[in-house]
């Protein structure tokens, strides 16, 4: 078998045109011909399969080593789908530190829909196997939280939920198949929001989901055929061409993170930084050390009380305030008022998440410059 980066070129291609064409095409067709009635055929409508669509799962499959891939319209969609495998009555233990869309689903649309759901702090293994019931069907986290960077062990915690005959899924955005498996760790199916680092350019929406078996397979084909809000054959051609420089932009973005952190611990108007590997002797940094090959390109810092985080972040000229993450550029919002705002402020609060913290996407521009326009913004707090 070829090695990963390898397959992040190469993966997931199937000679299936006499053109010679190095990429695959885009088959922008909503429907596939019959050569006649009866005839067993692989495509035959748009929503349940494209050939560009399935080009790119399977590489996603291959990365993951997993079974099969599911690419979705958004990664919200690829997260309602991987829930869905769950019915009424179903108890879910969640991770108490998750994406706000996320909680914005479970509260709204399935705990009143009959699904129910435990949130616990997935750092305590302990915790989780305390809130095991009769009916709990699975576990679904994230191994590093957004925006705090906390990190989970996928091997304890999948241990724990198959000793109880639960399911295990995993949110690995942050991540990415580049720095963590989560199905070698023992996971059941893991998912992402491509359109974050998978993509990497901020210029389409995408979720995927990938299975650990082909009894998992089935069960999340019948979803996405039936829901039916997968990836167009345009943003299937994006995320593979985003996927081919995964390894190198990571490895960038780390790079970038590790002197931005370095910059961020000298000065004096931060009080606190989240990334893994930030004190050496923390949960976070033994976890991620044994089950990643590294912390990924976001992270979080809280300016102390009493400055004003609206006014550092409308004072930076380079970095750009907005949502989301992983992109090629950097990108910084404030997760109370941005990304985490549907959460009230009192869980917010215990959750860790006060007004004053800030998120950076790092980018891939010179480390240098990100750090200069950071000092002139702290300079006018």
């Amino acid at each position: 078998m070829v090695k990963f980066n390898t397959l992040l070129v190469r993966g997931g291609r199937p000679d299936d045109n006499s053109t010679g064409a190095v990429n695959v095409p885009i088959y922008n067709s909503s429907t596939f011909r019959y050569p006649k009635l009866g005839s067993d055929v692989k495509w035959d409508y748009e929503r349940s399969g494209n050939p560009t669509r399935d080009a790119v799962e399977d590489v996603c499959a291959e990365l993951e080593h997993g079974d099969r891939g599911f690419a979705f319209s958004s990664g919200m969609a690829a997260i309602h789908a991987a829930l869905a495998l769950f019915k009424p009555g179903d108890h879910i233990i969640i991770g108490d530190n998750i994406y706000g869309g996320t909680f914005r689903l479970v509260n709204d649309f399935l705990k009143p829909r009959g699904l129910e759901f435990t949130e616990v702090d997935t750092q305590d293994v302990n915790a989780v196997a305390a809130a095991f019931k009769s009916n709990t069907k699975g576990v679904y986290f994230e191994p590093v939280t957004n925006p705090l960077l906390k990190v989970s062990s996928v091997k304890q915690i999948a241990k724990v939920a198959h000793e109880h005959g639960a399911l295990v899924v995993v949110d690995n955005t942050f991540l990415t198949p580049y720095l963590q498996k989560p199905l070698d760790l023992g996971a059941d199916v893991v998912l992402h929001s491509a359109t974050k680092y998978l993509g990497g350019h901020s210029d389409f929406t995408a979720g995927m989901i990938v299975t650990k078996t082909k009894e998992l397979s089935d069960r999340v084909y019948a979803v996405q055929n039936t829901i039916g809000a997968v990836l167009a054959p345009q943003e299937a051609n994006l995320l593979r061409r985003g996927i081919q420089t995964l390894n190198l932009r990571m490895d960038r973005h780390i790079q970038n993170a590790e002197k931005i952190i370095a910059y961020l611990e000298s000065n004096p108007k931060v009080s606190r930084i989240y990334y893994p590997t930030v004190d050496k002797s923390s949960q976070d940094y033994k976890i991620i050390s044994d089950e990643a090959r590294g912390a990924g390109g976001v992270l979080s810092f809280e300016i102390k009380d009493g400055l004003d985080a609206a006014k550092f972040v409308n004072s930076l000229q380079l970095i750009i305030l907005a949502v989301s993450l992983g992109a090629a550029e950097s990108l910084v919002e404030v997760p109370a008022f941005m990304s985490h705002f549907e959460i009230p402020k009192p869980e917010r609060l215990k959750m860790g998440i006060k007004d004053e913290l800030i998120r950076l996407s790092v980018g891939l521009e010179d480390a240098d410059d990100l750090i200069a326009d950071l000092d002139q913004a702290f300079q006018k707090i």
